[in-house]
């Protein structure tokens, strides 16, 4: 990991979205006086603006501890950097510590990716074999209260999120505006210590087909998955469908290791762009070797975000997938985490990333070549099957779920598509004989 002039960088991706890291180390000194050093007038005014009304919140708001001076600080520091934007945060101890928690993929929780949408917190996804699948939550589901105190328009992701999270085998009560069907839904999850298992469901299908899904992108994803592909690849498969239906993301880094044994070495997989020409960045493949070449297909939903789309972009800005599914989630902007003292921290909005071909998907999202559109409903009986392999028995599953199994309609489009691929290429092998 470089360093630079006492900064180390590392690219990280919260289950919220792309966050390109940035740990910060300032000396007392400096912390203690940078409130007193501004380089130009205007920033001096403001500053002693803020001061200023600070000073008289503190001799006069009634009740004195409340208008503490550090509380006032953080408050202000608070709202400075949630009015920016739904991603750029001041992260106080605790929150800072999730997010620790967040990138070594355990964490005692019930499994849900949220958003902040329309001021309203917004399920994306849930994670594959954790209470919040299980129970039936579905995407697009808003969270109106959790044990029993209401979540108020424009309340804090990280703060929701806080109050789901606990100690494994605890319970957290949950309820759920629905809009597909107008209603609230009250859950009791049980809290449990949430593995992520980035890859699961590794197999070969029919007509050599191979398919391996990517539940999010984390330290070990690349690694993971690199595995699964070596694997398939000695069983034979001769086409792959990439599965990243509800993948919340992860981190950039796991995502540009992911996409790279498909691309030769140097070759552009994603870039971000700041507000200046100079603060563009690119990430290009730096494996060494010949890049695996065969029939891809990428299932995409609108729980697809972030690094999803980092992978879904790349490949098929190159033309080396077909992506089947429906429009993706959309989260292209890059934040910055810097690591400031007393173990506090801030998230700042820097920068959008882009595909190899210059396109934002910055609440655009992917469109895919093939659309097959699934309702949350469907969407929420798959997760249930899929984590549910054992019960092949038709009449089984439906007494275990009380639902005959769906049909998944966007993994027979992939298949089709692979299928179609396969009899071109037969067809012009036997046209150039």
């Amino acid at each position: 990991m470089p360093t630079v002039e006492g900064m180390f960088k590392r690219i990280l991706i919260l289950t919220t979205g792309i966050l390109l890291g940035v740990a910060l180390s300032m000396a007392g000194r400096r912390a203690a006086t940078a409130w007193n050093f501004f380089p130009n007038r205007e920033l001096s005014r403001s500053a002693n603006y803020v001061k200023d009304v600070m000073r008289l919140v503190n001799e006069n708001y009634v009740d004195e501890k409340a208008a503490a001076y550090p509380q006032l600080a953080r408050h202000a520091l608070h709202g400075m950097l949630e009015s920016l934007d739904p991603h750029s945060e001041f992260l106080e101890m605790k929150d800072n510590q999730e997010f620790e928690e967040d990138l070594t993929g355990e964490f005692g929780g019930v499994g849900l990716q949220v958003e902040t949408r329309q001021n309203r917190i917004v399920v994306v996804a849930t994670l594959a074999g954790t209470p919040s699948e299980r129970a039936g939550i579905q995407r697009g589901d808003e969270i109106v209260s959790v044990d029993g105190k209401a979540v108020e328009t424009g309340s804090n992701v990280d703060g929701i999120v806080s109050r789901l999270r606990g100690k494994p085998k605890t319970r957290v009560r949950v309820s759920l505006f629905r809009p597909a069907t107008q209603n609230t839904v009250h859950l009791t999850l049980v809290r449990e210590v949430i593995k992520i298992e980035s890859v699961r469901g590794m197999r070969a299908l029919e007509d050599g087909i191979g398919y391996v899904q990517l539940t999010e992108f984390s330290d070990h994803t690349a690694g993971q998955f690199r595995h699964a592909l070596a694997d398939l690849l000695k069983q034979g498969i001769r086409s792959l469908i990439l599965d990243l239906r509800n993948n919340p993301g992860g981190l950039l880094e796991a995502a540009v290791e992911v996409a790279e044994p498909f691309f030769r070495r140097n070759e552009l997989i994603v870039y971000t762009q700041g507000r200046k020409p100079a603060d563009r960045e690119d990430f290009r493949a730096e494996a060494d070797g010949d890049p695996v070449v065969l029939p891809l297909v990428v299932l995409i939903n609108a729980g697809s975000a972030s690094a999803a789309e980092v992978v879904t972009g790349a490949l098929k800005d190159t033309g080396r997938a077909v992506v089947v599914g429906e429009r993706s989630f959309g989260k292209g902007s890059v934040q910055s985490v810097f690591k400031l003292e007393q173990g506090e921290g801030m998230r700042l909005t820097t920068a959008r990333y882009y595909t190899p071909g210059g396109v934002s998907i910055h609440e655009k999202g992917i469109t895919p070549h093939v659309e097959v559109v699934m309702t949350p409903e469907e969407d929420a009986k798959l997760a249930r099957q899929r984590s549910r392999t054992d019960l092949a028995d038709p009449g089984d599953f439906k007494e275990r779920f009380g639902f005959d199994p769906v049909v998944d309609r966007q993994m027979e489009a992939a298949v089709a598509v692979l299928k179609g691929v396969r009899l071109l290429g037969e067809r012009a092998a036997g046209q150039t004989r």
